[in-house]
Order: structure tokens, then sequence, then C-alpha cells
């Protein structure tokens, strides 16, 4: 929206890859309102989760009967026990979903999972720098092998990402979130890069803390972790000086994402009766700094 918007529609949209080369879609279709675009095969939603309800009624307006939504939010995603087939299926996660409005505008059939693991920055109005990563694995909420996903699969395979199809897409999103609920608050209070964090002792001990309490939480809901923490925190580290998206929005002055990446997992803690007092301590650190930037209408960057 706004000079985003307005540089896409003059310029296009610029993409500068991690070995400086550029490709830049000159002759993309760029819209101010979701009405505007009619139906389509595929919609990628990628708003952040604090701007979902606001979008909600608008999606109707693109979703045919056959269309797939793939969602790509950070953390916890809304519709996470819809479809779940547990103990807690069709459970309504509050903190991303308080009045239901997503719920009861957004049918879940719709709905592909997706987890995106490339990391970028928009480093100016129509221009995006990638800065590592290119893997997007998809799942059917139900863990099905439906033909729609095997044709999604083919389409990202096709425009040159690695993709898998996951029977169960829920532990790849908890592999990610398991990162995201530590690495991305302790860098937005400690203005860090990922690599600071990881190397820095005491920032590195407690995100391995907070890690161990969601993987408590997880293992409650039948989820198995693939790598272990270490292995976790060394793929961050791996990353290199690279500034989380939270931190990103901390010094562009934008509301965080405090409740897809922490206020969720805490809710699911809740609900499994599991103590997460590291986790609670950042979140309500996050919670005022974000509350702290509202008030001030202002963002918060180091100068160097």
């Amino acid at each position: 929206m706004g000079a985003h918007l307005d540089a896409i529609k003059s310029n296009g949209l610029k993409l500068i890859w991690e070995d400086g080369s550029e490709i830049v879609a000159d002759n993309i279709k760029a819209y101010g309102k979701i009405s505007e675009a009619g139906d389509q095969d595929l919609v990628i939603l990628a708003l952040k989760a604090h701007y979902m309800a606001a979008v909600a009624t608008d999606l109707k307006a693109v979703l045919g009967d056959n269309t797939m939504l793939m969602t790509v939010q950070n953390g916890m995603p809304w519709w996470y026990f819809q479809k779940h087939g547990g103990a807690y299926d069709g459970r309504r996660l509050k903190t991303l979903d308080p009045d239901g409005t997503l719920e009861a505008n957004i049918d879940s059939n719709h709905i592909i999972g997706c987890v995106v693991y490339p990391a970028a920055a928009v480093v100016e109005n129509g221009v995006v720098k990638h800065v590592e990563g290119d893997r997007f694995p998809i799942g059917e909420l139900d863990g099905s092998d439906s033909p729609r996903i095997q044709a999604l699969f083919d389409v990202m395979v096709g425009a040159g990402f690695r993709s898998r199809i996951l029977d169960n897409i829920r532990s790849e999103i908890w592999l990610k979130a398991w990162g995201n609920l530590s690495f991305n608050p302790i860098s937005a209070l400690s203005h860090a890069t990922l690599e600071d964090i990881c190397t820095f002792p005491e920032t590195r001990l407690l995100a391995q803390h907070m890690m161990e309490e969601a993987q408590q939480v997880g293992h409650k809901l039948d989820i198995e972790f693939r790598h272990t923490i270490e292995k976790r925190v060394d793929g961050a580290q791996s990353v290199g000086s690279h500034k989380t998206s939270m931190l990103q929005d901390v010094e562009a002055g934008r509301s965080l994402e405090i409740e897809a990446l922490v206020g969720s997992i805490m809710e699911m803690a809740r609900i499994t009766d599991t103590p997460t007092p590291h986790i609670d301590a950042v979140y309500a650190c996050t919670k005022l700094l974000n509350r702290t930037m509202d008030r001030a209408g202002a963002g918060v960057a180091v100068k160097v």
C-alpha cells in the first residue's frame, strides 16, 4: 500500500538476490484493493498475522470454489487446530482470532499450509533484498496427498524453489516457530542480529531456555522436533548478521507480531498446562515495547 504500491506500479517489483544479481517483474499487476484482482487459482496470504482480520472479509472476492489459499505467516497460524484431528480439533486460538473473524470469513477448505524459510528485507519501496534460503515446504491441513497439493508443488519447483509435500505441516511450522518465538523478540529488545544473539552466551542461553519450554508444549500436542535445540540455534547463527523481521519492524515503527510468534505459544502452553516462565518474561517486555512504540508513533533504531 502507499509508496510501496506506487513504486511497484511505476517501476515493477525488484528482487536483489544474495549474490547481487537483480530480477525486475515489470509486468506485474498491482492493486490497492483485493476486490480489484478477481477470482484466483492461488492466493498467497503473506500479511503479518495482526493485519489479517482487516482483510478477512475482502478475501471472499478472490476465493473461487477451487482457489487455494496458501498462508505464509510467521509463528502459529490462526487455523492451527482446524482439521487437526486431535483432542483440540476445531479449537480457536484466541490470541490470533479473538472474535472469530478469521474463522467466520475464511473457509478452511481453501487453506494450504506453508513454511517460508528465505530471509529477506524491503530495502526501499518496490525493492526486496534476498538474504538467504529458498525452501517452501507445503501441506494440506489434514495431511492428505491431494491433487491440488501436488499441482502446487509442481508450480513451486517449476519456479525454482525447493519444496516438499508434508503429511504433517504443523511439525514444520513448529520447527520454524521454535526459533522465531525466541530470536525475534530478543532481537527486538536488544537490536541484535541473529549472529550476535547466538554468539553472545547470555542471549544464546535465553533463546535455548525459551525453545526448551516451547518444545515441552509441542510434545504435548504430539509434535516431534526433527532437530535438536543446539542445531536449531546453530542454523540461525549461520544466517549471519541478519536483522529479524521483528527488529526490522521496531526500526520502522511498525506494530510487532507478538501474538503470532509468542502469545500463541503461551496460549497453547495454558491449554496444555505447561509452565513457560522464560517465554512469559520476554513476551511481557516485548509487548511493552510495542505499546511504547504505538504511543510514540515512531520506531526505535540504533545509530551506527
